[in-house]
C-alpha cells in the first residue's frame, strides 16, 4: 500500500463492519500491547510505595484507595484526555507527538520555536520509554518463573536478556508476518486477566467501592507526603496511552476508542481489583499479586502468555521508536539515517539498523543495571509523564488557534488534564535518585543531539549560502557565455533553489562543460504527514537547459526521489534514469577557530554528519547513477 494512502485506507476498512472490527482487533494488540502489561507490576509498586499496615480495617481502606486512585487515573488520563479529546486532534488522519508539533505550528502561523522546544522535548522523552518498556515489561513477565519454582531466580536476568537480543535480532525481517497475531494473542491476555481478577472480585464484590473517587480523596489526605510519592505508582497504570494517539493513522479514531472502552479498560479494572481483594485476603501475595491471582496449574500458560504480550508490547514500541526516528530526519531534527522498507505491500513498515542497535544496547544495559521491574519502576514514569506534559500543552494550543475556542473553554478542559499531569510529573520527579535518572539521561542526550544537528545544520547552510551566487545571475552568465554542452541530463540537489547549487558551480570550474538539459531539484518537507502525487511536483522552466523541479513529501512519506520524478512526465519532462547523472557535493567539515559553535558542539556535528546516511541512499537514488564532488568547509 503506497504511504499516502494509508490513512484513507484506513478510512475505507473502518466503513464496513469486518474492516471496522479487524482495525479493532488490531489495535488492541499494537495501541494496547504497553498499557496491557502494567497489571504485572503497577498495583504492587503502587502499595508498596504505601508502607503496608497490620491492621486489617486500615489495609482495607489503604487498598480501596490505592484502587480507586488507578481506576481515575485510567478514566482520566487514558479516557478523557486520550480516547475523547486527542483522538481529535488529528493532522490528516496521523497522530503523535510531532504530528500535534505540526498542527501547533501550522495554528500559530509560523515556526513558533517554543513550540518546535516542547515537540524535541516530547520526542526525546519517548526515546527514554521506548528503552524501559522492553526492559520492565520483559523482567515483571520473567518474574513470574519464580513463582514456578524459586530455584530459577538466578536465571530470570539471563533469559530476559536473551530474549531481549532476540527480539532485536529479528527486528531487520520486519514485523508483517507476525502483525496478525498480535491482536489475537493480546486479546486472550485482556481475557485471561479479567477472568483472574472477576474470580477474586465474587470472593469480596465490596472491592467495587473502590470506583468511588472519595476513597481516592480520602488516601491522599491521610498520608499527605506519602499520598504524594504513591502516585508515581500508581502512574505505572497508565504508561502506554501515548500510544493511543500515536497510533492513530494505522487504525483510526473509532476503533481505538471502541477496543479501550469495551475490552481493554474493563479487563483491566476488573483485574487490579482482583489484585486488591487477593491481598486483603493474603498479605503474603504482595510478592507478586499479578500471578498470585491464579491457581498453581494456570501459572507456567500464564507466564508464557504474559512473555508474549510483553514482547508485542516491546515490539510496538520499538516500531513506534523507527516512526518517530524518520519522523524526526524529516523534520530536521536528527541526522539522516539508513532506512529499509520489510514490506512491499505495507510502506510503514520499516527497520533503522542504527536505532535498532542503540536501542538493543540501551534495553540490556537497563535490565543488568537494574535487575528487576521493582529496580526498573522508579525510572519509568518520568519519561511518559513529560511527554504526556508537553502533549497537553500542545493540544491546548491547537485547540485555541487553530480549533479557535474561546480561551475559558480551552481552560475549562485542559487546566484541569494539565494539573494532573503536573501532580504525576513532580510524583515521579522525587524519584530521580532511585532509577529515574536513567530517563532523564537519555532524554538530555537525545536533546543535545537534536539541537546540535539543529544548530549545525544551519550553520552549514549559511556557509553554503555564502558560497553560493544567485541562481538568475549564473543563468544569465551562461546565457552570454555559454560553456561546451554534453548529451544527457543533469541532476543538481540543493536546499536553496534561489541559489546555484555548489555541486553547480564546481561542475562548470573544474569541467567546463553543461548537460543538455539541467534540473535544479529541492526536495521539500511539509508539515503534514501525506503529500498525495498530485501534489508531490513542481516544475518550473527557467531557461533553455535549466529547470527547476521541486519535490514535497510529508514527513511521513519515504522520500524515494526516482520514483517522484517519474511524476514529472505530465508537466514536459520525461524522467528516463538510464540518461540521468545526479551530481551532489559532499562536504568535508574541519572546526574553524571563530566558529560560533563551542568545540565540543562543532566536533560532534561534524560526527554526526560524517556518519549521517548520504542523500543518495537516504532518497533512493541508484548508486550508479551519482557523481560527487567534493568541497572542504570550515565550520
Amino acid at each position: 500500500m503506497n504511504a499516502a494512502n494509508r490513512t484513507s485506507a484506513v478510512s475505507t476498512a473502518a466503513a464496513t463492519p469486518a474492516g471496522f472490527w479487524g482495525l479493532t482487533l488490531g489495535s488492541i494488540g499494537v495501541v494496547y500491547g504497553d498499557i496491557g502489561t502494567s497489571p504485572l507490576y503497577a498495583f504492587r509498586e503502587a502499595i508498596l510505595a504505601s508502607g503496608g499496615t497490620a491492621d486489617p480495617a486500615a489495609l482495607r481502606e489503604q487498598v480501596l484507595g490505592l484502587l480507586s486512585l488507578i481506576v481515575w487515573a485510567l478514566v482520566i488520563v487514558v479516557t478523557l484526555k486520550y480516547v475523547f479529546v486527542l483522538l481529535r486532534a488529528d493532522n490528516r488522519g496521523e497522530g503523535g507527538t510531532l504530528s500535534l508539533v505540526a498542527l501547533a505550528q501550522r495554528a500559530l502561523g509560523g515556526s513558533a520555536p517554543a513550540v518546535f522546544v516542547i515537540g524535541a522535548l516530547g520526542a526525546a522523552l519517548f526515546y527514554g520509554d521506548a528503552l524501559i518498556t522492553p526492559a520492565i515489561s520483559v523482567l515483571s513477565a520473567v518474574e513470574g518463573l519464580k513463582l514456578i519454582a524459586p530455584e530459577l531466580a538466578p536465571f530470570v536476568v539471563p533469559t530476559t536478556v536473551a530474549i531481549i537480543l532476540a527480539l532485536f535480532a529479528v527486528q531487520s525481517r520486519g514485523t508483517a508476518a507476525v502483525a496478525d497475531w498480535f491482536g489475537p494473542i493480546t486479546l486472550v491476555w485482556f481475557l485471561a486477566m479479567g477472568a483472574g481478577g472477576l474470580v477474586h472480585i465474587v470472593d469480596d464484590p465490596a472491592i467495587l467501592a473502590a470506583a468511588d473517587p472519595s476513597h481516592a480523596a480520602g488516601f491522599l489526605v491521610r498520608n499527605g507526603a506519602v499520598g504524594f510519592v504513591v502516585l508515581g505508582a500508581v502512574f505505572l497504570a497508565v504508561t502506554g496511552a501515548e500510544a493511543l494517539y500515536a497510533d492513530l493513522g494505522h487504525f483510526g479514531r473509532r476503533p481505538i476508542q471502541t477496543a479501550w472502552l469495551f475490552a481493554v479498560f474493563p479487563a483491566l479494572v476488573t483485574n487490579y481489583f482482583g489484585q486488591g481483594v487477593l491481598v486483603l485476603q493474603n498479605s503474603e501475595a504482595l510478592e507478586n499479586p499479578f500471578f498470585l491471582l491464579y491457581p498453581e496449574w494456570a501459572l507456567i500458560p500464564m507466564v508464557v502468555l504474559a512473555t508474549m504480550a510483553t514482547i508485542i508490547a516491546s515490539q510496538a514500541v520499538i516500531t513506534g521508536a523507527y516512526s518517530l526516528t524518520r519522523q524526526a530526519i524529516q523534520l530536521k531534527l536528527l541526522p539522516r539515517m539508513r532506512v529499509l522498507h520489510t514490506s512491499h505491500e505495507q510502506a510503514g513498515q520499516i527497520y533503522m539498523p542504527l536505532v535498532n542497535a542503540l536501542l538493543a544496547v540501551g534495553v540490556v544495559a537497563l535490565v543488568l543495571a537494574f535487575g528487576s521491574s521493582s529496580s526498573l519502576a522508579s525510572a519509568y514514569g518520568i519519561a511518559v509523564t513529560g511527554t504526556m506534559f508537553f502533549t497537553t500543552i500542545l493540544a491546548a494550543t491547537v485547540a485555541v488557534r487553530g480549533w479557535g475556542w474561546p480561551l475559558w473553554r480551552a481552560a475549562l478542559l485542559f487546566a484541569p488534564l494539565m494539573a494532573v499531569d503536573m501532580v504525576f510529573l513532580g510524583a515521579n520527579l522525587v524519584k530521580v535518585l532511585e532509577g529515574g535518572y536513567a530517563t532523564i539521561l537519555v532524554a538530555v542526550l537525545v536533546l543535545v543531539t537534536m539541537r546540535t544537528w539543529r544548530k549545525g545544520a544551519q550553520l552549514l547552510a549559511q556557509k553554503d549560502r555564502a558560497a553560493e551566487m544567485p541562481l538568475a545571475d549564473l543563468l544569465a552568465m551562461l546565457e552570454r557565455r555559454p560553456p561546451a554542452q554534453t548529451p544527457g541530463t543533469a541532476v543538481f540537489l540543493t536546499a536553496h533553489p534561489d541559489m546555484a547549487p555548489v555541486a553547480l558551480m564546481h561542475s562548470l570550474k573544474h569541467f567546463k562543460v553543461l548537460h543538455a538539459h539541467n534540473v535544479i531539484l529541492t526536495v521539500a518537507t511539509a508539515d503534514v504527514p501525506r503529500v498525495p502525487d498530485a501534489d508531490r511536483v513542481k516544475l518550473v522552466r527557467l531557461s533553455g537547459n535549466f529547470t527547476a523541479v521541486t519535490l514535497t513529501f510529508g514527513y511521513m512519506d519515504e522520500p524515494n526521489v526516482p520514483r517522484a520524478l517519474a511524476l514529472c512526465a505530465p508537466l514536459g519532462w520525461d524522467f528516463d534514469a538510464m540518461s540521468t547523472s545526479f551530481l551532489v557535493s559532499r562536504r568535508a567539515l574541519k572546526p574553524a577557530a571563530d566558529s560560533p559553535l563551542p568545540l565540543w558542539q562543532n566536533r560532534l556535528f561534524i560526527l554526526l554528519n560524517r556518519n549521517a546516511a548520504g542523500a543518495t541512499d537516504y532518497f533512493r537514488i541508484p548508486a550508479g547513477r551519482v557523481v560527487e564532488i567534493g568541497t572542504q568547509v570550515n565550520l
